[in-house]
């Protein structure tokens, strides 16, 4: 477990349900996507299953309430091998600006060093400005662009 100024960080737990799905409803909205009840479903039972590799951090406040979540999971490269991957993150914008992002870094780098990762990568949009200002923080920009392909 992290704590940072009174942000404690750890594994999603059973209880977090609820306060998850407003975060990452937060977070979908953000992205101007919309998402069933299936997909929460699908991605909560994802977090919680062994077999899967996608797991949640959850930052939580001085009262223990979450605020932040961060969806993260192993990439394996042939070229580099094994490292992370972050999915999403997402902090309510209340408590944005207060340490939960930087809570939720420190977490996932903890974690990614469990794993035995060397690294971690992750994606945003280019007019993300907020969140790029705190992933320059965080992290070095790559050269590389992402493509997607719809099939």
């Amino acid at each position: 477990m992290i704590d940072s100024n009174a942000v404690t960080v750890s594994p999603a737990r059973p209880e977090d349900h609820a306060k998850w799905r407003e975060l990452f409803a937060g977070y979908a909205e953000f992205y101007a996507v919309e998402l069933g009840d299936a997909e929460y479903e699908q991605a909560w039972s994802w977090i919680h299953d062994p077999a899967r590799p996608t797991k949640c951090l959850i930052a939580r406040d001085a009262d223990g309430t979450p605020v932040g979540l961060a969806h993260y999971r192993p990439e394996d490269s042939p070229l580099m091998g094994t490292r992370g991957f972050l999915d999403d993150l997402f902090v309510d914008p209340a408590h944005r600006g207060g340490g939960v992002v930087d809570a939720l870094f420190e977490a996932l780098k903890q974690a990614a060093r469990d794993e035995g990762w060397s690294s971690v990568r992750w994606r945003t949009a280019e007019n993300n400005y907020r969140a790029r200002a705190v992933y320059d923080r965080h992290g070095e920009k790559s050269v590389f662009l992402t493509y997607g392909m719809n099939v």
